[in-house]
C-alpha cells in the first residue's frame, strides 16, 4: 500500500478529531511505527544534494519548525525523506504556551491558525532528545535546531534567552534558526525592528565566533522572519543579515493577516495562519530579499507548499532550499517525495 493511498485513509480519522489530540496522536504513532521498521514502505526522494551555508543537504526538501517542538519524534520523521529536519522552538525554561483550544484547520482554505506560543520542555530537555535520536548519534542528516525566548521573558532582554539557547544547541546543530516572527509571544516581531534586530543579531554573530572556536566547529546562523512586513522593512532586514554576516534567512513564518480567510469557520481566531494563504506573501518576501541581497546569503523558502509546483515556485521567486509543514498535515508524506521530484530539474 502507498504511503498516498494509507494517509487518504488516516486523514479523515484524523481530521475528525481535534488538531492538537490529531498531532498528539500522530507523532507517537509515527515514533512507533519507525522503531518497529514500518516506515521501511515509504520511498524515499532520490538523492538531490544541495551544498547550502557550507552544508550538504541531501535533498532541497526540509521539515519547518514546529512540527516537532521538543525533538521528541525525530527518527520518525527524517523516514519520510526530508532533505532537512528543523525542531523547535525551544525556550530556555519549560512553558506550557497558551490555553487550549489553540490550533485550528480550516479546510476549505487549506490552512491552519496556531497560538501555540512556544510550549516546551525547556532547552536541556530538548538537548537531551537530540542526543538520543539516532539521526543524531548516526550523522544521518541536517538537523536545524530553533531557538526561542521565553514567553515572560522581558522583550528588552530577549538577547539573553537566544544566547542561552544557542550556547546549549551549538554542539548538536547543523544550523541554527533564530525565530523572532511568531505571531504568538508577546512583541516577539519587534525585535524585527532596525534597532532592535541590530543588537541581536551583533550579540548572536559574537557568541558564535566563540562556540566555533570552542567546539572546532562553524554551525551556520539563519533568521526566521515574519511575511507581515513592508519593503522598508526588508530592505533593513537584509541590511543587518549582511553587516553581521548571518548565513541564511528563513521566509517566512505564519501571516496574521486574515483576508483569505474571512467568513471561514475559525477564521477569526488569534495566532498565525499558515498554509495556502501565506503562499504568495511569503513568496513576495522571498523575492524582495532576493533583490536586496543577490547571491551574498541563502533564502530557504516556507509557506504553503501543497505541490511539487507550489516548491519550485518558492525556487524560482529566489529560495535555495523549501521547508514543509502545513502542507504535510492536508497531503501526507507523499508531498516530501512530489516535491523533491519537482526540484530535481530546478535550480
Amino acid at each position: 500500500m502507498s504511503d498516498k493511498l494509507l494517509y487518504s485513509l488516516a486523514r479523515p480519522f484524523l481530521f475528525f478529531m481535534d488538531a492538537e489530540s490529531a498531532h498528539d496522536l500522530t507523532l507517537p504513532a509515527l515514533r512507533r511505527a519507525h522503531a518497529l521498521g514500518l516506515t521501511g514502505f515509504i520511498k524515499k526522494p532520490e538523492a538531490d544534494p544541495r551544498q547550502v551555508m557550507g552544508i550538504s543537504f541531501p535533498n532541497p526538501v526540509g521539515l519547518a519548525a514546529g512540527l516537532d517542538k521538543d525533538g521528541r519524534y525525530i527518527d520518525g520523521l527524517a523516514a519520510l525523506g526530508f532533505g532537512s529536519i528543523e525542531i523547535g522552538t525551544v525556550t530556555p525554561r519549560a512553558q506550557a504556551g497558551n490555553p487550549k483550544p489553540r490550533m485550528f484547520r480550516l479546510p476549505q482554505a487549506n490552512a491552519i491558525i496556531n497560538r501555540m506560543g512556544f510550549n516546551n520542555g525547556g532547552v536541556d530537555a530538548f538537548v537531551a532528545n537530540v542526543q538520543a535520536s539516532r539521526f543524531y548519534q548516526d550523522k544521518q542528516g541536517v538537523l536545524g535546531l530553533n531557538i526561542g525566548k521565553n514567553a515572560d521573558t522581558p522583550i528588552e532582554r530577549a538577547a539573553e534567552d537566544y544566547l542561552h539557547c544557542l550556547q546549549k544547541v551549538y554542539p548538536y546543530a547543523s544550523y541554527v534558526t533564530v525565530n523572532i516572527s511568531s505571531p504568538n509571544t508577546k512583541n516577539l516581531r519587534q525585535l524585527q525592528g532596525a534597532d532592535e534586530l541590530d543588537a541581536l543579531l551583533s550579540q548572536l554573530k559574537d557568541a558564535q565566533q566563540r562556540l566555533a572556536d570552542q567546539h572546532k566547529r562553524y554551525v551556520p546562523i539563519t533568521l526566521k522572519i515574519a511575511p507581515d512586513i513592508d519593503s522598508e522593512q526588508i530592505k533593513n532586514i537584509a541590511d543587518a543579515l549582511l553587516r553581521h554576516k548571518i548565513d541564511g534567512v528563513i521566509a517566512t513564518n505564519t501571516t496574521i493577516t486574515r483576508d483569505a480567510v474571512k467568513g471561514l469557520q475559525h477564521g477569526e481566531e488569534a495566532g498565525g495562519l499558515s498554509g495556502e494563504p501565506v503562499f504568495e506573501l511569503s513568496n513576495k518576501v522571498i523575492r524582495a530579499l532576493k533583490s536586496e541581497l543577490g547571491d551574498a546569503l541563502p533564502i530557504i523558502g516556507v509557506g504553503g507548499i501543497f505541490s511539487g509546483a507550489d516548491a519550485a515556485a518558492k525556487m524560482q521567486a529566489g529560495a535555495a532550499l523549501v521547508q514543509v509543514y502545513s502542507g504535510l498535515i492536508y497531503r501526507g508524506p507523499a508531498l516530501v517525495k512530489e516535491c523533491a521530484a519537482t526540484l530535481r530539474n530546478v535550480r
